[in-house]
């Protein structure tokens, strides 16, 4: 994911909730290339394992839960029409 679609998205994410005891959390942009990875590549979560460098299934899991319950992709998805239709490349 290029810099340009992250600066977009960033924003749009609710914070994190209060940290919890447990290891490091996981970058809100690693997770979101981890939740892309599971839907590209068509595998399930518990196959998308630590080495690939996205943290864990469960964990890419939890955080596209909550922000679907945050509305973010509704919020990209018009913000990226908006773009599209000032660009004109909209039909």
């Amino acid at each position: 994911m290029d810099d340009d679609l992250w600066a977009l998205i960033e924003p749009l994410l609710p914070p994190r909730p209060r940290r919890s005891p447990g290891p490091r959390p996981v970058d809100d942009r690693r997770c979101l290339q981890g939740i892309l990875f599971v839907l590209h590549a068509g595998i399930t979560w518990q196959q998308l394992t630590l080495e690939l460098g996205f943290g864990s299934g469960q964990t890419c899991w939890r955080r596209l839960n909550r922000w679907q319950e945050a509305e973010v992709f509704d919020a990209l998805h018009r913000i990226l029409l908006a773009e599209l239709n000032a660009a004109g490349e909209l039909d």
